[in-house]
Parts: structure tokens; sequence; C-alpha cells
């Protein structure tokens, strides 16, 4: 019955024909059943209250951190035929080293002396603004010597006139003795004339007077001529003043006319020799052109235009190129509720596709095969696919991603939060809430600032 020897019956008894004999060993084995469920229900019991990392999970792809390290296109800056191409696909190539040559396709610029052509026009444009200058130079001069001569006529005119002026006093002064003269010899003569009808003068005295009245009346209609005639003097003084003056203001205005007139045309010469200049330089610039050089050292991934002979437009994309050096990144998109979870400085534990992984989402520090991040940046906006966009480079204190990591890659991401029970966990699941929110230590900052630096 104890079932102890070594020499068991077990296997010489049909089982099936004795009924006890089974519900003896089916209740044993419901023994063992409850054994195990009891051990199952006391491991789930302590499970229950391990810590769990609550976290968000997103999958997302490996990018370039700065924007001109990531994959980009070389365009043509001007319409040309392709020539010769100097690359292949997959070829590395440096700053500056030269991927195509297109050639002219518009007519304008067909000559193939054009900029020395252009040099020659500037060099005749400022030659002619040379002239302008001496043809200013000299009215200058001419100017000067006219305000002199304007100056010196006009200072002869007014003592010329002072003269006449003096003049005409002088015989005004005359004049007007004469006429005192006169009036003398009229009272005189007068006199006598009544003296002679009196008796008292002899008749020779009178006519003596009589003769000297006449005199002195010649005299007065000389003297009232020479002062008519001053007059005339005076006023031609005038007049002579004010010709001189308006014959010189007259030729020193049309002088200065002159040299505006010059000095408008060698403003107008010397913004045609800026615009020919200009047009020298974007001929120069246009010739560089020519030769589509890389803009930084890179890969070649794909030649967009085939073929030599082919026209193409402004703009038009040649070759695709990847920079041969670039800062990684994860690119991935959370929910808008998660997104007041997450902040900078915030740890991540990435799965990169292709490395092979062992994944706890609650225990991210019992996994294998993770690597290290912390959130970089966030945008402020929603993407197309209605979720928001949040950047995540490489934990300077964990260990570095894999060498063999490429942009365009995928990869799982998981923001760690806050650690929590499992059971707590379950229950909030069961209920929908969204996971705690907490602040990330100083530690995370100092992180960031160190990534931005």
């Amino acid at each position: 019955m104890l079932n102890i020897s070594s020499n068991k019956i077990e296997q010489h008894i049909s089982k099936e024909k004795f009924s006890s004999l089974q519900s003896t060993l089916k209740k044993k084995g419901t023994r063992s059943v409850l054994k195990v469920l009891y051990i199952f229900s006391v491991i789930m019991l302590v499970v229950l209250f391990l810590p769990w990392t609550q976290n968000i999970r997103s999958g997302g792809n490996v990018i370039a951190l700065q924007p001109e390290q990531r994959p980009q296109t070389i365009h043509s800056v001007i319409a040309g035929r392709i020539e010769t191409w100097f690359v292949q696909e997959g070829q590395f190539v440096k700053k500056g080293d030269t991927i195509a040559y297109i050639s002219e396709v518009k007519d304008e610029y067909f000559d193939p002396q054009l900029l020395e052509r252009t040099q020659d026009q500037i060099d005749f444009q400022q030659e002619g603004i040379v002239s302008y200058d001496k043809k200013i130079m000299a009215l200058q001069s001419q100017l000067n010597a006219l305000k002199k001569t304007s100056q010196l006529k006009q200072e002869q005119a007014k003592n010329k006139y002072k003269q006449a002026l003096l003049k005409v006093s002088s015989d005004s002064i005359k004049y007007e003795a004469a006429e005192i003269k006169f009036k003398t010899a009229e009272d005189q003569y007068n006199r006598a004339s009544s003296l002679y009808d009196q008796g008292l003068k002899s008749l020779t005295e009178l006519e003596n007077r009589n003769l000297a009245m006449q005199n002195a009346m010649a005299e007065v209609i000389s003297a009232e001529n020479q002062l008519l005639s001053t007059q005339n003097e005076l006023i031609n003084a005038e007049v002579e003043l004010f010709s001189v003056r308006t014959n010189y203001d007259y030729e020193i205005h049309k002088v200065e006319s002159e040299i505006n007139s010059a000095m408008y045309n060698k403003l107008d010469a010397s913004a045609k020799v800026t615009k020919s200049e200009n047009q020298y330089q974007n001929y120069q610039i246009r010739q560089q052109y020519y030769f589509v050089t890389a803009p930084q050292d890179c890969y070649i991934t794909k030649v967009l235009q085939s073929g030599i002979g082919e026209i193409v437009k402004e703009g038009t994309p040649l070759v695709s190129i990847m920079p041969a050096n670039y800062d990684l990144a994860i690119e991935m998109y959370v929910r808008p509720m998660n997104l007041p979870l997450i902040e900078k400085g915030q740890k991540v534990r990435i799965q990169f596709d292709g490395w092979p992984a062992i994944v706890f989402s609650g225990w991210p520090n019992s996994s294998y095969g993770t690597y290290g991040g912390i959130v970089y940046a966030m945008d402020n906006f929603t993407s197309e696919n209605g979720n928001y966009r949040v950047l995540v480079v490489p934990d300077p204190t964990d260990i570095p991603w894999p060498d063999g990591l490429r942009i365009g890659s995928g990869a799982e991401s998981m923001l760690l939060l806050k650690d929590v029970p499992v059971w707590y966990e379950m229950w909030r699941k069961i209920n929908g809430f969204p996971p705690d929110y907490y602040k990330t230590s100083s530690d995370s900052e100092k992180i960031v600032k160190h990534e931005k630096k």
C-alpha cells in the first residue's frame, strides 16, 4: 500500500477494470494540481507587488539630428545641358569635388569672351565718367572766372553811376547859380528901365543892362541843357549797371546749368557702370555654376538625371547624396494624450531593427539588446498623422549605439516613466487611466544642455 517497493505491480494490472483504483489515482493527481496552483498563486501575488516601470512605446526611424546631415538632393542652379559626369553612384566625394559639368543653352551667354567684353564696356564707361569729371572742373573754372569778372564789371558800372550822379549834382548847382544870375540881371534891367523912363539913366546904360540880362538868360539855358545831358548820362550809367548784372547772371546761370547737366550725365554713367559691374559679377558667378560641386563630404546615393546631352531647367535635381558625417537620432511619434508625460532629458530605451534583443516592457534594466537615449526635442504642433514628433538622441551615460546603424532603419522606443507596483499598472490599464506624471532629475537637464552645446 505504501508503494515503496521497487517491484511494482502497476504494469501488471489493467487500470481500466478497477474503478476504485482509477478514483484513487485521480485524487493523487488532483492534489498535485492544487499544489501547483497554490505555488503559482503565491508567485503571482508576489509578482503583483513587484515594481513596474511605466513606459510609452512608439515606433520610429533613425534620422540625422542636424538638417544639413540628412539625405538631400543637389539641384542645378542654372538651365543647361549636361556635358560630363565625374561621379558614380555609391562613390565618396569630398566637399568641393566636381560632380557634373553643364554647358549653356541660352543665347545671351553663348559668347566665349563674354566676361572680357563686359569688362571692356565697364572700362569705357569709367573713362566717360573721367571725361565728365574734367568737363565739370572746366565749367567750375569758367564759372569762377565769370563770377570774378561780373564782380569787377559791376564795380566799374557802379563807379560810373556814382560819377554821373556827382556830375548831375554839380550841373544842378550850376543851373541854380545861372538862374540866380539871370534873376539879378533881370532885376537890374527893370530898375534901369524905370530910371531911364524918369530920365535918370542913359540909353546906353539901359542897353548894357539888357545885354547883361540876355547873357544871363543864355547861361541859364546852357546850364539847363548841361544838367539834362548829365541826367541822361546818369540814366545810361544805371542802365549799364543793370545790363552788366543781367548779362553776367545769365552767363553764370548758363554755366551752372551746364555743370548740373554734366553732373547728371556723370551720375547716369556711374549708374551704368554699376549695372555693368553687377552684370559682370552675375556672368562670373554663373560660369561657376557650370561645375556642379559637392556641398560637403558625402556619398552619391543616386543619379537622378542620367545621360549626356540632357537639358535641365533651373532647380532640377541632379543627384541625391548622403552626408558622410552625421549625428544619429530617433524620430518617433506619440499620441497627444501622452505628450504631457514627456519632457526634455527623459530616459528612453531603444530596440533597433536588425539587432536582436530581449525586451521586458516593465523591467527595462533587465532587458538585453536595448540602447539608451534621452528626449532631445518635441514638436509644438501635430504632424500629418495627428501625433507629435519627438527626437531622441544617444544617452552619453549609456553604451554607444551600434556602429552599423544607418539612417532610415526602424526602431522601437520606450519612454520610461514612473516606477509603480504591477497591480497598480494592471488596475490603471483596466480603468483606462493615463500613466503617472513626474519630473526628471536635474542630471537629465544637465545632459540636455551638454547635448545642445
